[in-house]
């Protein structure tokens, strides 16, 4: 059975998805030594909305509903 994903509270009162993996991202800073304070993952997912959100912007407005590489 696929995980639920974690809903987090962002500071203008909305609700939204956490966009990373959790246990990934951890992993991945404990490779590098270092550790993950609590509020590095909701960050980590709000930055990936930006991205994304940047990205479906920059491909309207090239005409495009496809966002490619080149728009990230």
């Amino acid at each position: 059975m696929p995980k639920k994903m974690t809903k987090r509270t962002t500071t203008k009162g909305r609700s939204r998805d956490t966009l990373v993996v959790a246990s990934k991202v951890k992993a991945y800073i404990k490779s590098k030594k270092m550790n993950t304070s609590a509020d590095a993952i909701n960050k980590l997912s709000e930055q990936v909305y930006m991205m994304i959100d940047n990205a479906t912007t920059r491909s309207k407005a090239n005409g495009r509903k496809t966002i490619k590489d080149q728009d990230v």
